[in-house]
């Protein structure tokens, strides 16, 4: 009696394991949806545009590149996030869940902009470097012409010049 009380233990063990396993397969994309949303912890560099100074976060892994500023509800003038790459290409950029309208400059390593680009929210039509860039930073839509920066213009911080 006693080995078929344990298969029976067994068993029921095994359905309960395979409920749990399908229950949390229907569950999943709920946790990653849940789990999609602005990313606000990444590292920070003081960058510079003449007299203009920017606090920037730096996305450089593919991932942190991948969801830039997607999900973005708000950010300050002052802020933007600057996107490293590990060699210099033709970038392209899209507002796929990107909730703000914003501006991104492609620089040079040595921090020169090449083209800036204003780009609306939440579309996928592309916006590329007319050359190739390891950097790409984007501010709130305006900034850079506001503060009379334009392509051509010089950024510092301690990322330009720095060749990996």
């Amino acid at each position: 009696m006693f080995p078929q009380s344990r298969a029976a233990s067994f068993s029921l063990a095994c359905k309960g394991l395979v409920q749990v396993l399908a229950a949390t397969a229907l569950l999943y994309p709920l946790w990653t949806l849940a789990e999609e949303g602005p990313q606000m912890n990444l590292q920070r560099v003081k960058l510079s545009a003449g007299m203009h100074l920017m606090d920037v976060q730096v996305a450089s892994t593919p991932e942190q590149r991948q969801t830039g500023l997607m999900f973005r509800k708000e950010m300050p003038p002052q802020e933007g996030m600057i996107f490293v790459f590990e060699q210099a290409s033709q970038q392209c950029f899209w507002m796929k869940n990107t909730l703000l309208p914003l501006t991104a400059a492609f620089v040079a390593d040595d921090g020169t902009i090449v083209n800036l680009t204003d780009m609306k929210p939440q579309t996928t039509e592309p916006h590329c470097s007319t050359e190739p860039v390891r950097y790409v930073l984007e501010m709130n839509k305006g900034w850079f012409s506001k503060k009379g920066i334009k392509a051509g213009s010089k950024l510092g911080g301690p990322l330009f010049g720095v060749r990996r």
